[in-house]
């Protein structure tokens, strides 16, 4: 691995300064390309670093690849289900699934951006080895023994793909995650047990009360921690609240870089609870686990689908904790699925940057 962890006991924590408020009247801004106008020059617009996993991460990354051409994408390594947790087995590797995905997400919306998202993500039918396995893992694996490098391999598939923005792993080592969750054996509904797995814990029917990584102290990718510290805007979710967005900041340096970073921090909410991992969390009890994990975490912006918030005061005092500001936009498809919009939630990033951001030269 190349590159070095920034000694963040030298950096200073900054004051955000004033947020600034939502416009009174008028439509959210919409992305420059949406609005027919030229994209930004590069050089002169956010540099925006998501973190998170899965279908989660790969929504926030399709919108954001909209509105600007300097994004990187920090990806959970804790994945040990389908292919991913095969070849994790068998070959002792980072499970690539969650990279793979989010760099599928990066594809442009040209004939090759789009030809190579589907070849990456196509997966083998058969009655052998190759079964459900995906193309972009077994890419993304063959990279990293040749190169023996995870940052130039996911760098050379990102050209390969023309990615708009770079893809990085948390950390360089796999990492099992482990939840403490009341009630995982019906039968004994009060007992609290330890599940280990994200694929386990992720279908859990009992309720999840904490999770941690296992080893507990894993290194951050250097790159992901300089990214973090080099950005503009940090955007945190949407996704599997306990196995995609937590699990980030129980990497010390990467969780002490998101404290230490000049940047702006938005956290997207999920549309709704996901069956068994939050089954039945209200929007601000999302708020209240993300602080028992993390509670010297501060954010700037809470930004949540406005239909999937029953009592905004109520939100807005869990957001309070954090110091932030809560944001409502309609970011779900309008076919009644309960996913993003890629275009509406680009055009709710893009209002946020804007209205409270600091003044940026991509302004």
């Amino acid at each position: 691995m190349t590159g070095r962890t920034p000694r963040l006991s030298r950096l200073r924590r900054v004051v955000p300064e004033s947020r600034g408020g939502r416009p009174a009247e008028g439509r959210p801004a919409r992305p420059v390309e949406a609005r027919g106008g030229k994209p930004r020059r590069r050089g002169t617009q956010p540099k925006v670093v998501a973190l998170g996993g899965g279908m989660g991460l790969s929504a926030s990354l399709a919108a954001l690849r909209r509105i600007t051409g300097d994004l990187t994408a920090v990806v959970t390594v804790a994945d040990d289900g389908g292919s991913s947790g095969r070849l994790r087995d068998e070959l002792g590797v980072l499970p690539p699934g969650d990279l793979r995905k989010a760099l599928a997400a990066l594809c442009g919306d040209d004939d090759w951006g789009q030809t190579w998202a589907r070849v990456i993500q196509h997966r083998f039918q058969s009655q052998g080895d190759l079964h459900e396995h995906a193309v972009g893992n077994l890419l993304i694996v063959a990279l990293w023994e040749q190169l023996g490098d995870h940052v130039q391999a996911l760098d050379l598939v990102g050209r390969l793909l023309g990615a708009h923005g770079r893809v990085l792993p948390m950390s360089a080592v796999p990492l099992e995650l482990q939840a403490l969750v009341r009630g995982h054996d019906p039968e004994r509904p009060d007992d609290v047990d330890t599940v280990r797995g994200q694929a386990t814990v992720a279908l859990t029917p009992g309720e999840v009360q904490s999770v941690h990584l296992v080893p507990n102290d894993p290194p951050a990718v250097p790159e992901a921690v300089e990214a973090v510290l080099d950005a503009d805007w940090v955007v945190l979710g949407p996704g599997s609240w306990f196995s995609s967005v937590i699990p980030h900041l129980l990497v010390p340096q990467l969780l002490d870089a998101l404290t230490a970073t000049k940047a702006r921090r938005v956290l997207s909410l999920n549309l709704v609870p996901q069956p068994g991992e939050t089954e039945g969390f209200s929007p601000q009890r999302h708020l209240e686990v993300l602080a028992r994990h993390a509670p010297k975490l501060a954010l700037d912006v809470v930004l949540a689908d406005e239909a999937a918030v029953p009592d905004r005061e109520v939100l807005n005092a869990a957001a309070q904790r954090f110091g932030a500001a809560v944001e409502l936009a309609p970011v779900a498809r309008t076919d009644g699925t309960p996913r993003h919009d890629p275009e509406l939630l680009a055009a709710a990033y893009d209002r946020i940057f804007r209205m409270h951001g600091r003044i940026g030269p991509w302004r």
